[in-house]
């Protein structure tokens, strides 16, 4: 059993520190802010990630799991102490890391013990240096400490089984005992362990999130031929995807990446390449595509409508993306937005972001079933992929709607049932549109 403090309780590092606990391992977690301390003692969770409140429950009770305000009791004894606190965006597209450099002279002003500062919270290239010389200037006790940078790869939604279940742990130091004792700490997770220095370890996770969300604007981009051309983009990825060198994954095309990585690591890469003098245009087009996806959705209900302005606009699905609550960067704010500005009156459904949206977008109507939202709607849009949204019964949608007319972002309904039950349907890239003829 090691003693393990985590600093931040966001998505990673409550995750991190329940599941390290789950281990057998001894953890507290510190957080500053009172009322997710409270929630926290109190054995709820502040987000919403299946498993996550069960596990978090259960190692409280085996007193394996702790929560603090106090980074004095909680780097007490503590021989790992991870960093998982927000790095938000600039508005100029850089990382905000105020947060990064609160916990690092925190962390300096009462580590009084050697131990070893894991960087987990996704930073810009260099941080890990910006860490050590923080913790360096402000450390009040002669005590020797070293840096390694641990990127986290957990997808909201499958937090608890990415954890248990990673590709690899990448580690990231100059002191190489240090990672090795880190990799010690994932031995029980039997995952391949690649060390590296600190950059390359920090840049990992960069190159990770951007090529994922390449492969999204890429299918997407392809959609929209797809359109053009007649051809059915899910076809099309699924001969890509047998391809042993291209892979299935990340070729789901739709209304384009959200969340807090995709778009946050893409736009913060981005600077990075810039402002060193680089010319990263490849990531350019990949942010231009992503939100073009969302704006071509719109006008794709405005065509068939012929005007916005006066319907009633049912949206099912307002997370970023299935099994999460969370809002940052979904595509249904743009969406809904520009639906508002254009006189549509929004009704919207989620499982569990309603809460959170609410917040946002005080003018939608929320509902309390996706039966709800179809009631005397002019069309319905699918705007993210639960599983109980493929589930409806296409009947009584139908038969609830002013018009039945249905747009799948997400394409995941077949264009031939929605036909057969009398439904006006379009999804992304099914081909549905008459086909250019090319010139012979």
């Amino acid at each position: 059993m090691k003693n393990i403090a985590v600093v931040g309780t966001g998505y990673v590092g409550l995750t991190t520190g329940v599941c390290f606990a789950d281990l057998g391992n001894n953890v507290t977690c510190i957080e500053i802010n009172v009322h997710k301390l409270d929630q926290l003692r109190a054995g709820k969770t502040p987000i919403y990630e299946p498993g996550l409140e069960e596990l978090l429950e259960r190692n409280m009770r085996a007193e394996r799991l702790h929560f603090t305000d106090s980074y004095e009791k909680g780097l007490a004894d503590a021989e790992f102490v991870f960093i998982t606190v927000g790095t938000p965006m600039n508005t100029d597209g850089s990382a905000d890391l105020s947060q990064v450099e609160v916990a690092a002279s925190s962390i300096g002003k009462y580590l009084n013990h050697p131990a070893v500062i894991i960087d987990k919270s996704t930073v810009p290239v260099g941080t890990g240096d910006v860490v050590e010389r923080i913790i360096r200037e402000t450390l009040t006790h002669d005590v020797p400490f070293a840096i390694v940078s641990n990127p986290e790869f957990l997808r909201e939604g499958s937090a608890i089984t990415d954890f248990f279940n990673p590709d690899r742990i990448v580690l990231g130091s100059v002191d190489m005992e240090a990672a090795e004792k880190v990799a010690g700490l994932h031995d029980p997770l039997g995952a391949a362990v690649i060390i590296t220095d600190l950059r390359t370890a920090e840049m990992i996770k960069y190159a990770s999130n951007a090529f994922l969300a390449t492969r999204i604007s890429f299918i997407n981009e392809i959609a929209q031929i797809c359109e053009k051309l007649g051809a059915d983009v899910k076809e099309v990825a699924r001969g890509m995807g047998a391809d042993k060198r291209i892979g299935p994954h990340f070729l789901d095309a739709g209304i384009g990446y959200g969340g807090s990585c995709f778009p946050k690591d893409v736009l913060a890469l981005h600077h990075m390449a810039a402002t060193s003098g680089c010319h990263p245009q490849l990531l350019q087009a990949v942010m231009d595509i992503n939100k073009d996806a969302r704006h071509r959705f719109v006008e794709k209900l405005r065509e068939m409508l012929d005007t916005l302005d006066g319907t009633v606009i049912g949206v099912l699905g307002l997370a970023f993306k299935p099994n999460t609550d969370d809002m940052r960067e979904a595509p249904s704010l743009d969406i809904i937005n520009w639906l508002q500005e254009q006189g549509a009156r929004v009704k919207a459904y989620d499982p569990v972001a309603m809460k959170a949206a609410g917040e946002l977008m005080p003018m939608v109507t929320f509902c309390a079933t996706a039966y709800d939202a179809a009631k005397e709607a002019d069309a319905l849009l699918i705007v993210t992929e639960w599983n109980e949204f493929k589930q409806l019964s296409l009947d009584r949608i139908k038969a609830y709607m002013r018009r039945p007319i249905v747009l799948d972002g997400r394409n995941i309904y077949d264009p031939d049932v929605m036909a057969a039950r009398g439904i006006v349907y379009r999804g992304v890239g099914r081909g549905l549109n008459e086909a250019v003829l090319l010139p012979s």
